[in-house]
């Protein structure tokens, strides 16, 4: 039980950054850590702990954070501001007989903040003796802490990391494989197709399995075939890639102007600097032009890149927010990342 060992110690203080891509097993691998856990305090061979969990994506802003952790632990309804002080009180203060708490915080790229106090408090918690508290963070952004972190919160995540890796295309054939237990669905170079494929664009096992259903549906209803005998080919696998990965905003970027399509690129390198996904207008501006002078063409000035953000904007492949100054507009993509690379990759 080692891995169990490195994510919980009741006797010392503990916090983990954990951090890869979507879709590489994070949350998963956790749960299934933690579900051993408590089998093993209800064996009487681990002290019992209480287990709780939030999610930056189910919170309206980072400060609700305080609100659900104090619900989970306690069943008390306060404010924001009301919760982190009850909070603050409670790992603050010595309680001998008062459980020890394991808190998963999913997603915890959106509880940044520009103090980041929230992040701060998440971290500094878990130092204290009192507090019997540990804390597993789980990110997208593997270098998080260096590219957006203040180093007062940094200097909280230097205890213990785990980063997960793109799963390879051998391992999204292995995934796949044993998710259909050795039933016999799927043509061997259909999974490998799959396979090769995601592990192109991102190692997404959610991708992946989600591509295979697809492609399951596709076979099951296929006109003149019989369900019972007939496999997944590589024709229905191919047809499900082309259903997931020819949206109309796919084809919108496909058919963009050079200009936009940079201006996207520009966005994407903009959000892996950050950590973050969202952006000013400035800031991609100063990718989109290293951009073009990469591809050999003369960088547009600031009003013309302006007009290409906005007429992306006009046809919602960005989200962007008004702003007095529109060097400070904040740009959103509102397609998946995936779908972005997918389709100037294929250009």
């Amino acid at each position: 039980m080692d891995r169990e060992n490195v994510l919980i110690n009741f006797n010392r203080r503990r916090c983990m950054y954990i951090s890869g891509v979507p879709g590489t097993g994070k949350t998963a691998t956790v749960h299934e850590v933690v579900r051993c856990l408590q089998h093993a305090a209800n064996q009487e061979t681990l002290p019992s702990f209480q287990y709780i969990e939030i999610n930056g994506m189910k919170l309206t802003e980072p400060h609700q954070c305080y609100v659900q952790i104090l619900k989970l632990l306690t069943g008390q309804k306060a404010t924001a501001d009301h919760a982190a002080a009850l909070l603050e009180k409670r790992f603050g203060t010595p309680a001998p007989k008062r459980e020890s708490t394991v808190l998963l915080v999913d997603e915890l790229d959106l509880l940044w903040t520009r103090k980041q106090n929230v992040m701060y408090n998440l971290f500094d918690w878990p130092t204290r003796k009192q507090a019997k508290l540990v804390v597993l963070a789980v990110a997208n952004t593997m270098d998080l802490p260096e590219r957006i972190m203040m180093n007062r919160v940094a200097s909280r995540l230097g205890l213990t990391r785990m980063s997960f890796q793109p799963y390879s295309y051998k391992q999204l054939q292995q995934i796949i494989s044993s998710r259909l237990n050795r039933l016999k669905a799927f043509e061997n170079d259909a999974i490998q197709l799959v396979g090769r494929k995601v592990a192109a664009l991102s190692g997404d096992a959610r991708r992946a399995l989600d591509i295979c259903r697809r492609a399951a549906e596709i076979c099951e209803y296929s006109e003149n075939q019989k369900p019972a005998s007939s496999l997944v080919g590589m024709p229905h696998i191919l047809q499900a890639l082309d259903e997931m990965f020819s949206s109309p905003y796919i084809n919108a970027i496909r058919h963009a102007s050079i200009q936009e399509q940079i201006f996207i690129k520009a966005v994407l390198a903009e959000f892996r600097r950050l950590g973050l996904e969202e952006a000013t207008f400035q800031q991609i501006y100063q990718q989109h032009i290293g951009l073009c002078r990469l591809e050999g063409l003369q960088p547009p000035t600031i009003s013309e890149t302006m007009l290409v953000c906005t007429r992306l904007g006009a046809c919602r492949l960005l989200l962007v927010e008004s702003s007095k100054n529109d060097l400070y507009l904040r740009v959103r993509l509102n397609v998946s990342q995936d779908d972005v690379m997918y389709a100037l990759k294929e250009d």
